[in-house]
């Protein structure tokens, strides 16, 4: 049996958008440079406000140069976080839409590769530090 769904709800077409939904829709195409609107975005404009909400949210964090805002993460090193906190979450969506960003900023596959070991290597020690109940000796500086 085939399933052609691509979510629970009916995604909204960029020709189907209107008002605010449509407005963002051109956003996001324009701040990630992508000729058409991903498929979470159509998703979350099922509902215009959560949209708004979240697009927002990440506009400001993932795409500050966009806002003017000064820079103090670099793309690249933002994108590892996002594809970091996936893999983690195991979100295949998000996995693989971060992914493209980062071979999109040149990112090799063999750097990528190194991103996931270290990635894995962290959520094995974690794991183990929570396992064992491990308390903290290794404290940051309280300024």
């Amino acid at each position: 049996m085939s399933d052609s769904r691509i979510a629970t709800v009916r995604p909204i077409a960029e020709q189907e958008a209107k008002g605010k939904v449509a407005a963002i829709f051109n956003d996001i195409k324009a701040t990630k440079k992508l000729d058409t609107v991903p498929n979470f975005w159509r998703v979350l404009a099922t509902n215009p406000d959560h949209l708004e909400l979240v697009w927002t949210k990440l506009k400001t964090l993932m795409h500050p140069e966009a806002l003017g805002r000064q820079v103090k993460l670099e793309p690249t090193v933002r994108e590892i976080i996002a594809l970091a906190v996936s893999a983690t979450n195991g979100c295949a969506y998000c996995i693989n839409s971060h992914t493209a960003a980062l071979r999109k900023l040149g990112m090799s596959a063999e750097t990528l590769g190194e991103v996931l070991a270290i990635v894995g290597l962290f959520n094995t020690t974690n794991k183990l530090a929570d396992g064992y109940q491990v308390v903290p000796d290794v404290l940051p500086p309280v300024d």
